[in-house]
């Protein structure tokens, strides 16, 4: 586990569902990992609020931070069908309500819109998801935890940049996954970053090679790092930072490549 990158662990969370934080939350603890702890399947149902409480007794006590990441599979934050938007409204709600119990650095959501099946009614589709982002904007802001909304099935920027702008807060950011843009948009980075930097606050990063959302490790596949590490050296702001890795293999193979690659070189 990554003892030898004390710099990079503290300065970063790493993607961590419940379940396995709930299991494994001794060792976590103890190799001092930030968690970013995924609510996604039937966890939000199946555990209680205690488990939720306890777990982030045990991070708070240890003196670390985490972020949430609300549940997204199945979810259309913007569909047409008024019961379907409810459900996923009222299931993206029960990981808000754990914002004062976790006290997350960020939540962060996927925006959902999927140009394939929403690009026909678009204006449709916004209308309905602002309606969505704009009752969970009112808890985070409440709490004042940013908002991030990250891209995954969206081809280009456009909507993500009309969300943000109509959303108007600044608690509403956008958290950038580097792999989903490898893997679905199949546009470069750099045709979204200058439309977002205003709203980026977060990253996360893994690797794959185009085809597939692999989720390996930083350098494993195909994505451009090197550039886009020098890209973010010019930002004035940092933007919170989370490692997606599907394995501890990748973990560690991700911390060794950000080592070499120098992201964290003023904090060595």
């Amino acid at each position: 586990m990554p003892r030898s990158f004390p710099h990079i662990t503290a300065r970063c969370f790493v993607n961590v569902p419940f379940e396995r934080l709930r299991l494994d939350l001794q060792r976590i603890i103890d190799f001092r990992l930030q968690p970013e702890i995924g609510l996604d399947d039937d966890v939000l149902y199946d555990r209680s609020r205690r488990e939720f409480t306890e777990a982030a007794d045990a991070l708070k006590a240890a003196g670390l931070a985490c972020t949430l990441h609300a549940p997204f599979s199945d979810l259309c934050p913007g569909a047409w069908d008024r019961c379907i938007r409810k459900a996923s409204l009222d299931k993206l709600k029960l990981a808000f309500d754990l914002i004062p119990v976790f006290e997350p650095a960020a939540i962060v959501c996927h925006l959902n819109f999927e140009p394939h099946k929403h690009g026909s009614k678009q204006d449709e589709w916004f209308a309905q998801s602002m309606d969505t982002w704009l009752q969970l904007l009112a808890i985070a802001s409440r709490h004042r935890t940013p908002l991030m909304l990250e891209n995954t099935y969206e081809t280009g920027p456009a909507m993500h940049v009309r969300i943000l702008q109509a959303l108007a807060s600044p608690h509403a950011r956008f958290c950038f996954d580097v792999g989903h843009t490898l893997a679905f948009a199949r546009t470069p980075w750099q045709e979204w970053l200058p439309a977002l930097t205003p709203w980026l606050g977060q990253l996360h990063l893994h690797d794959n090679h185009g085809d597939y959302d692999a989720h390996l490790a930083i350098g494993a596949g195909d994505f451009d790092f090197s550039g886009f590490f020098t890209y973010l050296q010019t930002l004035a702001s940092r933007p919170i930072i989370t490692l997606e890795p599907h394995s501890e293999k990748a973990l560690l193979e991700s911390l060794a490549s950000l080592d070499r690659l120098g992201l964290f070189a003023d904090s060595a």
